[in-house]
């Protein structure tokens, strides 16, 4: 990247892209100028901080992710949205390792207010229409969705299915059956009056 390019976007796109190459814990601004053949001094002018462009990064990467699930999720309804939206999250992990570590960074509350980390609620809570639930369960769903989504791509990233049998591919499938039998279960036409 030539000096005159410098832009905090732009940083935040190489950021991502040395996060997908390195990991996201070793990206420093040193490690990034490096990577743009600039000083260090130069980023400066553009970012505070390494945690700074590690921020940077995380909105970069969560942004980049909603745009993708919102594209997968257009037009579907109901188990068909629910397993694109899955595996979206899924795809993203292995295709970017370092920019979907990024997208978990904890974030201050205004930061994490104005990124696109909202939409990504209101995505899932767009899949969550076609199985009618009100509130609270609909804020309890939300939560669900992101603990499966974001807990089985950081297990399988890490490997930690990849030592037994069945494969982690058909883990993924039972498991968008089993979540979707679950929220089915808990439309207000499926539930059973208490006794």
């Amino acid at each position: 990247m030539a000096r005159l390019g410098l832009t905090p976007q732009r940083l935040a796109a190489e950021g991502a892209e040395l996060a997908d190459e390195v990991g996201f814990d070793r990206v420093t601004a040193s490690a990034l100028a490096q990577r743009c053949g600039v000083k260090v001094a130069s980023l400066y002018a553009h970012i505070r901080s390494t945690q700074d462009l590690k921020v940077r990064i995380a909105l970069f990467a969560l942004n980049e992710l909603a745009d993708r699930a919102a594209e997968a999720v257009a037009g579907r309804a109901g188990k068909d949205a629910l397993v694109a939206l899955g595996n979206v999250y899924r795809d993203y992990a292995r295709e970017h390792p370092g920019r979907y570590a990024a997208s978990q960074l904890r974030l201050d509350s205004a930061t994490a207010a104005a990124s696109a980390g909202p939409r990504h609620s209101q995505l899932a809570r767009a899949v969550l229409r076609g199985y009618h639930l009100g509130e609270p369960e609909q804020t309890h769903a939300v939560r669900l969705l992101g603990s499966v989504f974001h807990g089985f791509a950081s297990l399988d990233l890490g490997g930690a299915f990849s030592h037994s049998v069945p494969d982690s591919e058909k883990s993924w499938s039972w498991t968008l059956d089993a979540l979707d039998a679950l929220l089915s279960s808990q439309s207000p036409s499926n539930r059973r009056p208490p006794h």
